[in-house]
């Protein structure tokens, strides 16, 4: 168990070596998200790569580094403040990724990120030295040009049905981000999930704090200045971040690679964790 900080925020991080000893690979979890969301990629690299998996500010054991007053408010209050004024960017995201880097003393590492943790790759690369590959998974590049989270799914991820509790709020949240299919025929593992996320994820304030780095994003001008080797994988089916952007990235960085997942949700990392995981490793052993 291991901590960084940066302005006063303590961020957490977990640092496993692996036998091998090989580039550690350092997995960045999307808006709201808990380490546990990466678990499948973790296990399928740990025997050859080191492993960092850093809390986001405000999730799991990482302080909100909000102001004292935010959290207490209601969220009508709340969340108006927190969008205007207190919100998180992804470049103090990234900020907070350089200083758990410097403070594992890790001087290059195999960054890989999903969804808003695609977004803090982004930033991370284009400002910092230690990224040595990116995996992309879901993401978008951010501006008026990346095709927008569809109304509806909006509608899932920010208005819960009355009286709700959380983990029906967490059911109705991820609806979105799994093919119907997939949950229908895991309700075990969807109710494993879902103590997950009661244990890591980040706390409401938080999420919301993330939410505006998210909405805030753009790096559509500078991605063509990437020269760091880039995996982007999306799924067909994502009805969180359209499919497009997968191939806006690619036409954005130099030399980048797309790969869809055909029929792939949001979160296809864990549909088609063996596929994902497939990929990932030959890419990584490619860049070693």
């Amino acid at each position: 168990m291991s901590w960084a900080l940066r302005d006063g925020v303590s961020i957490y991080y977990e640092y496993d070596e692996s036998e091998d000893g090989g580039t550690p690979v350092v997995f960045v979890q999307g808006l709201g998200y808990g380490r546990w969301m990466w678990r499948w990629q973790r296990d399928a690299v740990s025997d050859a790569f080191d492993v960092v998996a850093p809390d986001n500010r405000g999730t799991g054991r990482s302080d909100p580094g909000l102001p004292p007053l935010i959290p207490r408010l209601p969220r009508k209050l709340r969340a108006p403040l927190i969008f205007k004024a207190a919100g998180y960017s992804i470049g103090g995201l990234a900020a907070d990724l350089e200083a758990v880097l410097e403070d594992a003393g890790i001087r290059e590492a195999h960054i890989v990120g999903a969804s808003m943790g695609g977004m803090i790759a982004q930033r991370y690369a284009l400002e910092y030295t230690r990224a040595k590959t990116l995996t992309l998974c879901c993401t978008s590049h951010g501006g008026p040009d990346a095709a927008p989270v569809p109304e509806e799914t909006q509608e899932f991820i920010f208005d819960v049905p009355k009286r709700a509790s959380q983990r029906e709020t967490l059911r109705h949240r991820m609806r979105p981000a799994f093919n119907d299919r997939f949950t229908n025929r895991n309700p075990h593992l969807m109710d494993r999930i879902i103590e997950w996320r009661l244990e890591q994820d980040a706390t409401e304030p938080a999420r919301e704090a993330q939410a505006a780095a998210v909405l805030n994003f753009d790096v559509s001008d500078r991605l063509s200045r990437l020269r760091v080797p880039t995996l982007i994988l999306h799924g067909t089916d994502d009805r969180v971040v359209p499919a497009v952007n997968g191939r806006l990235l690619k036409e954005a960085i130099p030399d980048a690679r797309l790969e869809y997942v055909e029929g792939g949700s949001h979160l296809f990392f864990i549909e088609d964790a063996d596929r994902v995981n497939e990929e990932l490793l030959a890419f990584l052993d490619d860049h070693e």
